[in-house]
């Protein structure tokens, strides 16, 4: 198993070294000038000769990109253009513990909502249950966030005044439970169908009839061999959600006024910040790869036939 992964982190330099040189050189020779967008209406260009050999980006961009990995490598990501005096790991540091507890609370939404009741429709297949579960998730699936975030406003703020409108407090202050809805929503569509579609391929499984077939209680072969099985696939989605927790969603952190990564990120492509741009995407990047090995650690887990980097072995 650890061959296996330092196997997949030895790749892991290199394929960040592939996505930040794209992203730096989008940065530098895409539309918009990050000085001309700081100076604004007070432009002049003096000043901005000034400043940009503040900035370092009067140098040749190889330089300028052999400067920033090498400092990135060290922890250092730069001073950010927009917020000027701070540094981006400062402003990181505040934001990404925001946007992952507010990832992590949908995405306990999503699962604990969301296993259940596909095993629940699977199980009554056919039946007027499965029909209204299916139609649950993708009425669930089809709605967009900016459609329900109001309407969770309108019922459990303005109408029965249960629940604050926006702000934050913490993982177990009130006011993520709104937002957390809101992200968790979709997901709960996404995981009942695939938990449901997972199921259906596993129940007829030769298995599944030989454990019944033994006389284990129903309860176990639901659970010990129905249900670990068809998490496998489950599992690779949650691979991609945990990968997103700190990314945050800028629609949901800017609707409720949470101040997370998500935000951020948007101000920083509108003020063309580079600097901060650059370091969501090398964390993003990391935090992808680190999810998806961890994803790959647990099939063996739930499957034993799954052999690291070896596929299904056959029983």
């Amino acid at each position: 198993m650890w061959a296996y992964i330092l196997r997949r982190l030895i790749w892991l330099p290199f394929l960040l070294l592939f996505v930040s040189s794209i992203t730096f050189a989008l940065g530098r020779y895409g539309p918009g000038d990050p000085v001309q967008v700081l100076l604004g209406q007070h432009y002049s260009p003096e000043v901005e000769q000034r400043i940009r050999a503040q900035l370092g980006l009067d140098r040749n961009v190889a330089v300028q990109y052999g400067i920033y990995m090498r400092d990135a490598l060290r922890g250092d990501f730069g001073e950010s253009y927009k917020y000027r005096g701070r540094s981006v790991s400062e402003l990181l540091v505040k934001r990404i513990p925001v946007s992952a507890q507010l990832g992590l609370a949908a995405l306990v939404i999503s699962v604990g909502l969301g296993i259940p009741v596909g095993l629940f429709a699977a199980l009554k297949q056919g039946t007027v249950w499965d029909t209204v579960a299916v139609a649950g998730a993708l009425a669930g699936q089809s709605l967009p966030v900016f459609l329900t975030a109001p309407v969770l406003l309108l019922i459990f703020a303005l109408k029965l005044k249960l629940l604050p409108t926006h702000g934050w407090g913490g993982f177990f202050d009130s006011r993520i439970i709104m937002p957390a809805l809101v992200l968790g929503i979709p997901g709960i569509a996404i995981i009942a169908r695939l938990t449901r579609a997972s199921v259906l391929d596993v129940v007829g499984q030769d298995y599944i009839r030989t454990a019944r077939a033994k006389g284990l209680p129903e309860r176990l072969v639901r659970v010990r061999h129905i249900l670990r099985n068809a998490l496998v696939p489950v599992v690779t989605t949650l691979g991609f959600a945990l990968a997103g927790l700190a990314s945050g969603s800028f629609i949901v952190e800017g609707f409720f006024g949470i101040p997370g990564v998500g935000l951020l990120t948007v101000e920083s492509l509108f003020a063309r910040d580079y600097p901060v741009i650059m370091a969501v995407t090398l964390i993003g990047t990391t935090l992808f790869v680190l999810a998806n090995l961890l994803v790959d650690l647990a099939y063996p887990f739930l499957d034993p036939r799954v052999r690291l980097g070896g596929g299904i072995v056959a029983r």
